[in-house]
């Protein structure tokens, strides 16, 4: 029988890893992710889960700890944020590009400087070209079940990609829900073994990897993993509907809110998906046909996904934590051009908020949804991007 717990998120995403039975676990501290590995390490000290649990001098060698025990033919298991998964970058190429399906946590905290560990989702989305998964957790609950659909995901021989699963630094990470822990046999069941085909260490079957490539033959290999990110959206597709057979929750690419008659809705990812619904609600008590979009699945961008809900609104708003630096937000780029060639497309507004670990408040969704408003009257958007919930006293 599956238990129910109360636990925080990093609690929740230790026992995803435990649950999935990885056999090297390679981890560096990182506020505020650390709890993580801390709870890995007693299992392992416990006898709870047979696993190798490296203690390494940096998230760079922690990374590349999995790239060695992946490439040798074992499940793995990581774990950081921000900064760390900032050190991280040349490896996250090196994953990717071997084909490794390495599964990492990620506590979403912002980047320095100034210095900040608080959340918001800048350290995921800059490692978006890197050729990870990405999934995005709403909840504790989330960041349990995500864990092991990107397993499942991230070792299917037709995909064969490394996978990271967020969820918002303090707000998700160290704070407690309820959550429902699977039966082990049913998630062995779920996961099956891992037995990759090209990636083993086999002094009988001797095979190279990570190997030097020349303008002969790089371009393609980096067409495949192109490829491979590609079919990871049926992939995800059918591990969701196995999940929900199996396990009985539901999980979708984007899932959307009260958006059946909606003229706007408002798009985000992680944990202030909840504050949105319930601001939706609020609006709907108001009058306003509001609706809500929550983006689980990061990478691969849900491309028909988007194209779908662009078709049942007048004006798509995105409200994100996060900035590229010289345009707009990333989600609000991406969806931009997913929606490029299409003949009939909503406006669109992005809103840039949360930086940091600031809340996102009821008043700041207000500020959103007036200029969303002034453009659907107007029939135009003015300024593509707006940052809300600023200090202008001290800017």
């Amino acid at each position: 029988m599956p238990i129910r717990k109360v636990m925080k998120a990093n609690e929740a995403a230790a026992w995803a890893a435990k649950l999935a039975k990885p056999k090297v676990i390679a981890a560096f501290p990182i506020t505020p992710s650390t709890l993580v590995p801390e709870k890995i390490s007693e299992f392992v000290a416990n006898g709870e889960l047979d696993a190798e649990f490296i203690k390494v001098e940096s998230e760079h060698s922690a990374i590349s700890a999995c790239v060695g025990a992946a490439a040798a033919g074992v499940r793995t298991f990581t774990a950081t944020a921000s900064q760390g998964l900032a050190l991280m970058h040349e490896i996250l190429f090196i994953a990717a590009g071997m084909r490794l399906p390495i599964v990492m946590a990620i506590g979403n905290r912002a980047l320095s400087a100034p210095i900040n560990i608080w959340n918001d989702w800048q350290d995921t989305i800059s490692q978006r070209d890197t050729g990870w998964i990405q999934f995005y957790a709403e909840n504790n609950q989330e960041a349990l079940d995500l864990i092991l659909i990107a397993y499942k995901v991230a070792e299917d021989e037709r995909v064969l990609l490394p996978a990271m699963v967020g969820f918002d630094a303090f707000i998700l990470t160290h704070t407690v829900e309820p959550v429902e822990i699977p039966d082990q046999e049913v998630v062995d069941e779920f996961l099956g073994e891992y037995e990759p085909k090209h990636a083993y260490l086999d002094p009988a079957r001797p095979i190279t990897q990570g190997t030097l490539a020349f303008p002969a033959h790089y371009m393609e290999a980096r067409y495949k993993v192109w490829e491979a990110m590609e079919r990871a959206k049926e992939v995800i597709d059918e591990a969701f509907a196995e999940f929900e057979k199996r396990f009985g929750r539901k999980y979708q690419k984007i899932e959307e809110y009260r958006t059946d008659d909606a003229e706007m809705i408002f798009v985000t990812m992680g944990s202030l998906a909840g504050t949105l619904k319930e601001w939706v609600d609020k609006k709907r008590e108001e009058g306003y046909k509001v609706g809500a979009a929550k983006i689980t699945v990061y990478r691969p961008f849900p491309v028909e996904e988007i194209k779908a809900l662009a078709k049942k609104t007048k004006v798509l708003a995105f409200i994100e934590k996060n900035i590229t630096i010289g345009l707009y937000g990333a989600v609000f780029t991406d969806a931009s051009a997913t929606l490029i060639n299409e003949k009939e497309k909503p406006l669109m507004l992005d809103f840039i908020a949360g930086l940091g670990g600031r809340d996102v408040t009821f008043e700041q969704l207000d500020e959103a949804f007036s200029i969303t408003r002034r453009a659907l009257e107007e029939g135009k958007v003015e300024k593509p991007i707006n940052w809300i919930g600023l200090r202008k006293e001290i800017l």
